[in-house]
């Protein structure tokens, strides 16, 4: 009797020498794990963004330094100058219009108006007057009476060899229209020497431009203070010209060359 006890105390000390080992934490474990811990929570998670945002901006900085109007290169060192690049990008951007029309009328248009440029020595380039002006429309009219897809006044355009009357309006007429707007623009570069301030002259007026020109003592486009339309007006004609040429960068993705499309997967990186 007294060994059956002895045998079951023996017993019961044995299940709680076990029980309070299995229930004691271990020291390495636990210390291994707070030092695991430790390194996953000092790891910096935004590193990878941060990095990725750097090569975003550094493409940006690279792809605003490549740009030009009329072969000549845009003044990037300015800040005015981004911000409002940025700006009209961001206008004529797929995000704010919602709408290929742009692309749909560039594509049967452009083509046909380089080639009249080209036959008067115009630079290429000025072939977005007519998208910025009238949106390719011959039937817009502006409130001061200019018409047609280059937006010429009634008497400029007659002075150009267009007839503009009640039964005729040959600005209407997209052949007859650029051949005329081609000569006003050799006209106006024979005035000032300089394709920047052409267009700007384009928009103002050529007296208007030399006026401003005249009383402020410069002859940079980039530097006069305009009026706020033409003072835009060559920043939203290279921002015009970008979002027809690089329709990828711009979130054009249907109109995005194949070509760009396989080197630039960074759609709409504005």
């Amino acid at each position: 009797m007294i060994r059956k006890k002895v045998l079951c105390s023996s017993l019961i000390l044995f299940a709680l020498l076990l029980s309070k080992l299995y229930s004691t934490p271990h020291n390495n474990t636990s210390g291994g794990d707070k030092i695991v811990a430790t390194k996953l929570v000092d790891t910096p998670a935004h590193l990878g963004g941060d990095e990725e945002k750097k090569e975003k901006n550094n493409s940006f900085e690279s792809y605003l330094s490549s740009l030009t109007f009329a072969e000549d290169s845009l003044p990037m060192d300015r800040p005015l100058v981004e911000s409002k690049l940025r700006k009209f990008f961001s206008r004529f951007s797929f995000k704010k219009t919602g709408s290929y029309d742009m692309h749909k009328k560039a594509e049967i248009y452009l083509p046909k108006i380089a080639k009249i440029l080209k036959s008067h020595g115009i630079p290429e380039d000025f072939k977005y007057i007519p998208l910025v002006e009238s949106g390719l429309s011959k039937a817009v009219v502006s409130s001061k009476g200019a018409g047609g897809y280059w937006q010429f006044m009634p008497a400029t355009a007659r002075l150009y060899g267009l007839r503009v009357n009640g039964a005729v309006d040959d600005r209407k007429d997209l052949v007859k229209s650029t051949h005329a707007a081609a000569r006003y623009l050799k006209y106006l570069y024979a005035q000032f020497g300089n394709w920047t301030l052409v267009a700007a002259a384009y928009n103002v007026g050529d007296g208007s431009l030399k006026g401003s020109m005249r009383r402020q003592k410069k002859d940079d486009y980039f530097a006069l203070k305009l009026n706020n339309e033409t003072g835009s007006y060559v920043y939203k004609l290279v921002s015009m010209k970008e979002i027809i040429e690089h329709p990828q960068k711009h979130g054009y993705s249907r109109y995005a060359d194949k070509e760009t499309e396989t080197l630039d997967r960074e759609p709409n990186m504005f």
